[in-house]
């Protein structure tokens, strides 16, 4: 379903910072009882690779579902060349993973941050570096990982675990669940940033089997919220970041999260049950 990159991004210095990560389960439909490998990835296009995030730095792997709410991060499994666990599921019905990890320090010459900025849209810090005289100096700043992944497991009702709040710095948050989605609709997403809705984010959609580029790219508007039209075959990923400036601090001058979302659909769609 997913392949991984003959590069490792990470081994390359602040460029993994203006690339994707996510959860990436083998499946994202399951029959219950059934299980399915998890690997935490980056990167995109020829760049993809597993992630080599260390077990420490992980703050937050959590699941939503039938079941309840439990902290999974002891079946985590890292370190292996190709997965970092397998995902055991119970009963029918919508599941979702959390993962959070803690903040480290990134540092990129002046010109690569202004372009990184730039590509990510993240304006309001190209424009606070232009304001202060900074553009040439070295862009330093702490950043930080968010992912949510949603798994369909069984034929069931839906739920409002597609479309739960679960209070991430930077959270991506489903208005619909794209599951019981009809075809043609819209998706709407919005974004939350430290619990308000985030003004003129901008949010990739990804076609995840062919990732080189976004297929669609959305700034949110005054209530955080952008809509995608969303083809229901596939693999797929919702991705934002964002930054704010931070003082007091001899390492970082920004503090920056990245966060994203995946769902796919099986080939061919099983039937749903609409709530």
């Amino acid at each position: 379903m997913w392949r991984l990159g003959a590069v490792a991004v990470l081994a390359l210095p602040g460029l993994a910072l203006a690339h994707d990560f996510w959860i990436q389960p083998n499946a994202f439909w399951i029959a219950p009882g059934g299980t399915t490998s998890m690997s935490i990835l980056v990167g995109h296009g020829s760049y993809r690779s597993k992630s080599l995030i260390e077990a420490n730095r992980i703050t937050r792997f959590d699941r939503y579902g039938p079941d309840g709410h439990s902290d999974r991060r002891p079946e985590l499994k890292l370190g292996s060349a190709t997965t970092d666990t397998t995902l055991h599921f119970g009963p029918p019905g919508e599941y979702l993973y959390a993962l959070a990890t803690n903040a480290t320090p990134s540092e990129l010459p002046g010109i690569r941050f202004t372009d990184y900025l730039k590509v990510e849209g993240l304006t309001p810090a190209l424009a606070l570096r232009q304001r202060t005289g900074m553009t040439d100096s070295p862009g330093r700043e702490l950043y930080s990982r968010r992912a949510k992944a949603l798994i369909q497991v069984g034929n069931a009702p839906a739920t409002d675990v597609a479309t739960r709040r679960i209070g991430l710095s930077l959270e991506l948050v489903l208005e619909r669940d794209p599951y019981t989605l009809p075809p043609g609709a819209d998706l709407p997403v919005r974004v939350f940033f430290e619990g308000k809705p985030l003004v003129g984010g901008t949010v990739k959609l990804n076609n995840l089997d062919f990732d080189e580029r976004p297929l669609a790219t959305h700034v949110t508007d005054a209530t955080g919220r952008a809509l995608f039209r969303v083809p229901r075959i596939g693999n797929w990923q919702l991705n934002v970041i964002w930054t704010k400036p931070i003082k007091g601090n001899p390492k970082a001058d920004f503090e920056t999260t990245f966060s994203s979302l995946t769902f796919g659909y099986p080939r061919p769609p099983m039937s749903r049950r609409a709530p």
